[in-house]
Order: C-alpha cells, then structure tokens, then sequence
C-alpha cells in the first residue's frame, strides 16, 4: 500500500491545470446508460472511481473506448446483463447511479447496495422511494436492489426529497429523462455537478429544466440520443490547492477551473487574509508570505459552504493566527482526521459537530493515517507547513479524489514524494 513522505516548510509558487470533476464525471457516465447510440465524454479525471465504472460498464457488456484524448465513447446498445455485482459497487458509492437509468431504459436493474467513505449515514432510500413514485417495483434482498419498470414504462411523477440528496436527485432526474410524461423534483440538490448532469442529459436531446434551483422538472423524452460532452472542473480539487497555497503563505494559480461555483469557498479564504484575482476559467491566490487569519465556517448544502472543503479549511485554523470554530451540518463522524492532526501538535476541540480549532505557530512532522478522502486531503495541506517530514498511510483515499497529487504539488514546489508500502 502506497505512502506519501512530505517535507514540511516549503512555500508553494506556480500553476496548475484543474482535472474534471469526478462528481460530475460519475453520474454523467452512470447518465450515458440512457442513449440509444454511443456517447462520447471528455475531460475525465483519471481516478480509481472512475476506472471502476468504466470496469462496472465492462462487466455489464459494454465496451468503452477510450481515445488519445481520454475521452470514454460508451455504447450502452451492447449492454448484456442488468447486474452491478457488489465486488464493484462495495467500493465505489456511487455505482447506486446506474440505478435509475438501467430502470428508465432497460426496464429493469439489480444492484447491490453500495460501500464507499466511512463518514456517516447515506441511505438510499430516496432513491428507492423516488423510482416507486414513477410506477417501479422495487425489492431490496439479498444486499441487492431490484427494479422493475411497469408495463408501458416508468411514469412522470411529483416527488419530495425529505432530506437534500445529491445522489438522490441525480439518479431520479435521469430516470425521469425517460419516463412518461412529466417529473417535478422538489426540494432537489441545487449542486454545479447536478447542472452538469442535467446539461449532458440536454445535450442528448433531453428535456430538463430548473437545475441548480431547489426545483427540477422534466418532461420525459422517448429517446435520448448521441453526444460529445466535456465534463466540468473539480471545484473541491480547485478548492484545495488554494488553501495550500494559503496555509504554506505561497501562491499558485489554478487554471481550467471556474470561479463562479467557489464562491463560498473563496469568500472565506479572502477573509483569512488571502489576495484572490479571478478570470474566466482561472484563480489565483497569493498569500504574500502571510500567516492566514483564522476563520469560523459552518457546512451546508450548495451554495453554502461544501462539506467536502471542511477538512481542508481545520488545516488551515490548525496553523492560522486565532481561534475559528467549524461546524459540520452534513455527516457525522467528518472529524476523523482532527485525531490525526492531534499527532502533530494541531489544538483542535470536537464538541458534538464544532471543531474549535486553535492556531499554533507550527505543527510538526509526524507518522499518520488516512481515514477517507478528504480528511486525507488536509493531512497533506497540514504536513506541507509541518517542521520536518510527515509520513502518510492509507493514501488510496486521497488517490480515489485527486488526480496525480503528488506530481501537481512537487510542480508548486511541495517536497513530496510516493513510496511504496
């Protein structure tokens, strides 16, 4: 098991180009299930969850192609058997995504219930009430879910998500792409990876309106048909490699990226003392050689502040001047990683769901282990301003959400480097 050896103290200067956003690449390559014909998409970043779909695809009988570019072309015509095994979808939440559209198009779906992070309750039980609200027949046995269309095809359907459900509503929007008739989601994920999601189905001839409000409506279409899709930057990756360059007083400009869906987060990195100047597909943020100003934050759905830069931000409290408080609205047990950063000197209190994190001038080196994706993340923001080396274990979290991290931070100058375990 891969390892990662950072040597704290190095003020990170440069630029890099943001990979494509996994959390729209998924859903959208779940989405390609939907056409009648082969659908390319571009801009994928290359991540183990990824190429788990792109195996789940082939176990199920369809062939992707992949091109010099990296663009998948995906026939969903060839598809041979309607079964996600579990052996992919225990490692890999998101697999739940082929739900909807095996059903919508296929008339029927068997998949397991999925594995994934650690970090608390994600049931999917509005996905299973959302496709029994079109018509489905639904038995969950055996750790599988099994769907079935009823005769003459899923049927357009009003439906009200209890709690605000990224996956929830993704997967009911592309069964309902399908469906007869017409679908109104309330109280939908307002997320940028749901707009990207809704664009691809638009972009094959799909009719979705409301994206990226808290009502979406689609009027069912009879077929969904070919298309080129580029999918959208990773606003979390984007997110990360600016708050290292604020917690090591650096500055790096991100390119390929698109401010407009950080707002928050760069409203909180602005009032940690950062100078942030912004283009079209490009941010740049300079700390001068500063020490960031600590920050209170509270987490919530888009376009609050994301849960998925919480851990990130504890980091950068962890060596701020000042106390901030942070508290996380979403998951449960977010805080994993506050008990590794207590190995190297970080003053965090967990009360509940508030971290009070309290500034020291310096963390130091020191043995640790990644729990989950994120929290993996702000071990590396904290051991790149660590005195001394910091050894990371576990790093196939990190590897499942940021694309060759190693490489991007050794080009802003980070001293890091991968060993094998």
């Amino acid at each position: 098991m891969d390892k990662l050896i950072i040597t704290g103290g190095a003020r990170l200067d440069g630029e890099i180009r943001i990979s494509g956003a996994k959390n729209a690449a998924l859903p959208i390559l779940a989405a390609t299930l939907l056409a009648d014909g082969p659908v390319t998409v571009g801009n994928l970043p290359h991540l183990h969850d990824i190429t788990t779909m792109i195996e789940l695809f082939g176990r199920m009988g369809i062939e992707p192609v992949i091109d010099e570019k990296l663009a998948v072309e995906i026939d969903p015509r060839t598809i041979k058997t309607l079964v996600a095994p579990y052996e992919l979808v225990k490692t890999m939440r998101a697999s739940i995504l082929v739900l909807g559209p095996m059903v919508a198009r296929f008339g029927e779906a068997e998949v397991a219930l999925p594995g994934g992070c650690a970090i608390g309750s994600r049931p999917v039980d509005l996905h299973i009430r959302g496709l029994e609200a079109m018509g489905a027949k639904i038995e969950v046995e055996g750790g599988y879910i099994k769907a079935k269309a009823p005769e003459g095809g899923l049927r357009g359907a009003h439906f009200f998500f209890d709690t605000v459900s990224v996956t929830g509503t993704e997967n009911i929007m592309m069964a309902a792409a399908l469906a007869n008739g017409r679908s109104v989601l309330q109280n939908a994920a307002r997320e940028p990876e749901v707009v990207d999601l809704a664009n691809f189905i638009n972009a094959m001839g799909g009719n979705v309106q409301g994206a990226g409000t808290d009502t979406i409506t689609i009027e069912g279409v009879a077929r969904l048909g070919s298309a080129h899709y580029r999918v959208m930057p990773d606003r979390i990756e984007t997110g990360t490699y600016l708050v290292a360059a604020a917690v090591t007083g650096g500055r790096v400009k991100v390119k390929d990226t698109d401010p407009t869906i950080l707002e928050a987060v760069l409203e909180k990195l602005k009032e940690a003392g950062a100078d942030i100047t912004t283009g079209e597909d490009w941010i740049e943020l300079n700390m001068h050689g500063k020490r960031p100003k600590a920050v209170n934050l509270r987490t919530a759905p888009y376009p609050a502040f994301p849960t998925d830069m919480q851990a990130q931000f504890i980091s950068l409290n962890a060596i701020a001047e000042g106390t901030g408080a942070v508290i996380e609205t979403i998951f449960e047990n977010r805080f994993m990683h506050v008990y590794e950063m207590h190995r190297m000197g970080a003053q965090i209190q967990v009360e509940g769901n508030t971290a009070i994190v309290t500034g020291v001038n310096a963390l130091k080196g020191a043995p640790v282990m990644a729990t989950d994706l994120r929290a993996s993340a702000s071990l590396v923001l904290s051991a790149l301003v660590a005195e001394g080396d910091t050894l990371i274990d576990r790093i196939y979290h990190i590897d499942r959400g940021y694309e060759c991290i190693e490489e991007k931070l050794q080009m802003l100058g980070a001293k890091i480097r991968r060993v094998p375990g």
